[in-house]
This record gives C-alpha cells, sequence and structure tokens, in this order.
C-alpha cells in the first residue's frame, strides 16, 4: 500500500508539471501533501489512492487550522 500512495503521489507530481505556472505550485504541494500522512491511513484505506486523498486533505485541513483560512 505505501508503494502504492508513493506511485500516486508521484503521478501527481507529474501532472503538476504540466499545469500553468500560478497552479504548478499546488499540484506540486498536493503530491508532497500524498505521501505525508500516508503511512497512518494505510490501515483503514482499501487503496493507494485512497490513501493518497486521505494524507492530502489532512494537509490541507492543517494548512487551513494553522493559518485560520477556510478553503
Amino acid at each position: 500500500m505505501r508503494q502504492g500512495a508513493k506511485t500516486v503521489a508521484g503521478r501527481w507530481a507529474r501532472s503538476a508539471r504540466a499545469l500553468r505556472k500560478e497552479e504548478r505550485a499546488c499540484g506540486e504541494e498536493l503530491a508532497k501533501l500524498a505521501k505525508a500522512h500516508s503511512s497512518e491511513a494505510f490501515v483503514a484505506c482499501d487503496s493507494p489512492l485512497e490513501a493518497a486523498l486521505f494524507s492530502a486533505l489532512v494537509g490541507l485541513l492543517r494548512y487551513q487550522e494553522e493559518d485560520d483560512v477556510d478553503l
């Protein structure tokens, strides 16, 4: 599962490079977040994509809490 989540994050990173310049950093950050918390998600997630999405969403919510902004 861990390797699968890393594979998904790698595809997201490659996709981010294809984005417009003003969106590229956001795509790269999502790819990074997909790997950041995915280890904790492995226990309950059924697929690598689910683990990557869960990880990215946890990271986004943490950013929201830290910055106290609405997404």
